[in-house]
């Protein structure tokens, strides 16, 4: 299995946009292309080449044409906060040349908020085809020659989906968007050999995980590698890696890793 990370910054990205000339960059520098960060999307790959898009970020053109990711086989979604699907008309040219719509997926509160904003992508419209044919995770055990366990994750008052996707005899974990660490998430990643992990910032936020609770359960699943992500201007690629263990990543936009 092979991990893209399509975008690993948090929902302005990095620069963010201000009156600084170029951006704001905070604390991060910008003459390191890993600092630069689109908003957070992932592609999970099979050895067969099969792939699996979670979120559909405002970016997700970009990101697309930048890894050079010219089709998937089912797109995911974490939940329906703007950073995480705004995205979801780029999945348009995914659509070409195939029989049918895309296969999607989501919790059953994130697909009635998804379907409710963007009907035309689940049924169509004025002669368009449906792009995706959505349905909800209660009876999702496979997907693509994937095996796929998911948990719901306290989000501030709101919920995120947390993903567990195995194959190839390997496995990758998906939390992003998290507040608390439950004995349901631990047992969800239990043992994961990658797992992509909401980092915010280093002091504690109310929606988010900051880095002491993303090391919390990484350690707590007991992961052998993580990786960290929704990252904000106040945290450095090359500071941060400083910072962390060993076992432990800091994502960048464009990473490529095999589990």
């Amino acid at each position: 299995m092979k991990l893209i990370m399509l975008g690993s910054g948090t929902s302005t990205g990095v620069p963010r946009v201000g009156d600084v000339a170029g951006g704001d960059w905070g604390e991060c520098d910008p003459a390191d292309p890993r600092n630069r960060r689109t908003r957070v999307s992932i592609i999970v790959e099979s050895d067969e080449g099969k792939r699996l898009l979670v979120d559909t970020s405002p970016d997700l053109r970009a990101q697309l044409l930048a890894s050079r990711i010219d089709r998937i086989d089912a797109v995911f979604w974490t939940h329906d906060h703007a950073d995480h699907v705004h995205g979801i008309d780029d999945l348009r040219p995914m659509r070409y040349g195939r029989a049918g719509p895309l296969p999607g997926y989501a919790s059953t509160e994130t697909a009635r908020r998804l379907r409710q904003r963007f009907s035309y992508v689940f049924a169509g419209e004025f002669g368009y085809p449906t792009i995706v044919e959505l349905e909800t995770l209660d009876k999702l055990r496979l997907c693509a020659g994937f095996a796929v366990a998911s948990c719901q994750m306290p989000h501030g008052p709101a919920q995120s989906t947390g993903y567990r996707f195995e194959c190839d005899g390997a496995s990758i974990g998906y939390a992003t968007d998290f507040s608390a660490v439950t004995s349901e998430m631990v047992a969800l990643f239990d043992r994961c050999d990658i797992l992509v992990i909401d980092c915010l910032r280093r002091e504690p936020h109310p929606t988010h995980a900051h880095l002491g609770m993303a090391l919390e359960l990484a350690e707590a699943a007991r992961v052998r590698r993580a990786v960290l992500t929704h990252l904000d201007k106040s945290l450095d690629y090359t500071q941060l890696s400083r910072e962390i263990p060993a076992h432990i990543e800091v994502g960048y936009d464009g990473m490529e890793l095999a589990a």
